[in-house]
């Protein structure tokens, strides 16, 4: 790297890191918090899992389309900065206290402030910083490497500051989105014009009509069909931590020994996103999607099919496989097959929204299977219908690779 993409690559990595840190601090232990402290039961859980959902998936169409428009400026992310650092008195003063009083007033501004700010958010800021790193040239699986890192050191102390005081966790995820917003005012906009007269055309031109012929396209709707069967992992870990927690002796050793194995499989996880540029650009974007659709399959259907501590930990750490080369993939199969000027439209309606749509319609039931059939037997439904989905996207799905050449370096000839 020279010295200018050296900067950028260490600052958007700053920002994914502590993007990041602040979520972890914050939900990792959602469901223990949910379940332990506000008293709710699964299905409960569930709806609030489900009012995320519905937020995210309305605004995650209109940050792809903003993000577009804004180019490579760094307003939406200014926003994003701010609602981070209400995280901490937000958990604490409003949304456990609406909660006790209304369970559905506080699940909706409960989905309000956690689906703008992580759900919607999370794809906002990585399809920004995928932008910059083409232009930069820096592969943007070795910056979300820093994101994946920011999770796992979060995590990695939440069990013990559950332990002592929830609100320790909360008050740690605006601190860390002080350092977040410090940042990102380091973050000059890089050639804003780049864009225009390069690959990505003149992003100010970019007009609604210019999303909505999206629809229109049947490869937009066969990355759908693949993302509604991967989306399933999303609805897989929202409670998993209570499954998990509920294979030891008592809910404290669990709650500790979850933050360990989220930690571990978030650092493995940081290790795969480095590598997984490697392996997708060797098989190709198509063959890496249907790879992480696999191991995901396996890893649902193994936790429903295994039993104890250890086995069930070994299904969990397949996330560190899977969700690397899931998302270098996606971009990657972006870029080669859709106009790159709408990227982050694409990334947060045809990946990110779909997901969240999913999780809204599958989160109650997923919580009603948890309460009625038990997490075991709701597993291996899960797992059947992500293999039924991934063996129909290897049809749908169009095998082409990426070779946009970097915008600040010469093409390979």
């Amino acid at each position: 790297m020279n010295a200018a993409t050296k900067k950028y690559y260490v600052l958007l990595s700053g920002l994914l890191f502590f993007f990041f840190f602040t979520w972890s601090s914050s939900f990792s232990l959602i469901s223990i918090w949910l379940n332990q402290q506000v008293g709710l039961k699964g299905t409960e859980t569930g709806i609030i899992f489900s009012a995320i959902s519905l937020v995210a998936l309305c605004a995650q169409p209109l940050y792809g389309f903003v993000q577009d428009k804004l180019g490579l400026r760094k307003n939406l992310l200014w926003v994003i900065g701010l609602l981070l650092l209400l995280t901490g008195p937000f958990f604490i003063f409003v949304y456990a206290r609406l909660l006790a009083y209304h369970l559905l007033f506080g699940a909706l501004v409960g989905g309000l402030f956690i689906g703008a700010t992580f759900f919607a958010g999370i794809g906002a800021l990585e399809s920004y910083i995928e932008k910059v790193s083409r232009i930069a040239g820096f592969e943007f699986g070795r910056a979300r490497m820093w994101g994946s890192l920011g999770w796992a050191a979060a995590t990695f102390c939440a069990g013990f500051n559950f332990n002592i005081n929830p609100d320790i966790n909360f008050w740690v995820a605006s601190g860390s989105a002080v350092i977040f917003l410090l940042l990102l005012s380091r973050v000059q906009v890089i050639k804003a014009d780049a864009m225009g007269q390069l690959e990505y055309g003149k992003t100010d031109r970019l007009a609604l009509a210019d999303a909505l012929s999206l629809l229109r396209l049947p490869r937009f709707w066969s990355l759908v069909v693949f993302v509604l069967g991967v989306s399933v992992y999303g609805v897989f870990d929202q409670q998993f931590a209570v499954y998990f927690a509920a294979q030891f002796p008592t809910q404290q050793q669990g709650n500790e020994m979850y933050g360990f194995l989220n930690s571990l499989q978030v650092f493995l996880e940081a290790g795969g996103m480095f590598l997984a540029p490697f392996l997708v650009n060797r098989i190709g974007a198509k063959n890496a999607l249907l790879l992480s659709g696999a191991v995901m399959a396996i890893r649902i259907l193994g936790s429903g099919l295994v039993e104890g501590a250890w086995l069930i930990s070994a299904m969990k750490l397949l996330h560190a496989v899977e969700l690397p080369i899931l998302l270098v993939a996606m971009f990657k199969y972006i870029a080669a097959n859709f106009d790159p000027r709408l990227s982050a439209t694409l990334y947060l309606v045809g990946f990110q929204f779909v997901t969240q749509i999913s999780s809204s319609l599958l989160s109650p039931l997923a919580g009603y299977g948890y309460d009625r059939l038990g997490f075991a037997d709701t597993y291996l439904l899960m797992g059947l219908a992500v293999s039924g989905f991934v063996l129909l996207s290897c049809l749908l799905l169009r095998d082409e690779r990426d070779t946009t050449p970097s915008l600040l370096q010469p093409a390979m000839k």
